[in-house]
């Protein structure tokens, strides 16, 4: 049987001129993702990632006029250097969320020659979430947070 596509998914192609295995590195470095995490000028004031399938995350990201937006997720699958899957449906332990917004897909494909093939999706169970997320700026925001990204991942 063939698996169904996602549905409602939002999706960020980039090539990266920084490897696989950094680009994942400052995925799952939390002391660093207020480097590149959210487009400037918001930041990233507190992260916590415990990097294993179930275990649960935690990023708060302060806009520059006081706004909080605090992230409560689970990890859903981690292939090292390869893959990242996360989602809001659980805060923490399989306790569902108020509001499950997303899941999160990050692929990392090593294109060689220190380059990588960097996707990000964004699965949403409705499309009014898609829609809204659109709304937000996805391809704009997830685009800068890309750039960002390769960035920090050339300092590792």
């Amino acid at each position: 049987m063939t698996p169904k596509p996602p549905p409602h998914p939002l999706q960020l192609v980039r090539k990266r001129t920084a490897p696989a295995d950094k680009l994942y590195k400052a995925w799952t470095t939390p002391e660093r993702m207020g480097e590149w995490f959210c487009p400037k000028p918001w930041k990233v004031t507190e992260a916590r990632l415990d990097l294993r399938p179930g275990g649960s995350n935690y990023i708060l990201m302060e806009g520059p006029n006081g706004e909080k937006a605090p992230n409560h997720g689970i990890y859903l699958e981690i292939v090292p250097n390869r893959k990242l899957v996360f989602t809001d449906a659980f805060t923490s332990a399989w306790v569902p969320s108020e509001k499950p917004f997303m899941t999160g897909i990050i692929e990392f494909e090593d294109l060689g020659n220190g380059r990588t093939k960097y996707t990000a999706t964004a699965v949403h169970w409705t499309e009014e979430d898609k829609k809204a997320h659109e709304e937000m700026g996805f391809h704009e925001g997830w685009g800068i947070v890309a750039d960002q990204l390769e960035e920090v991942a050339k300092t590792f």
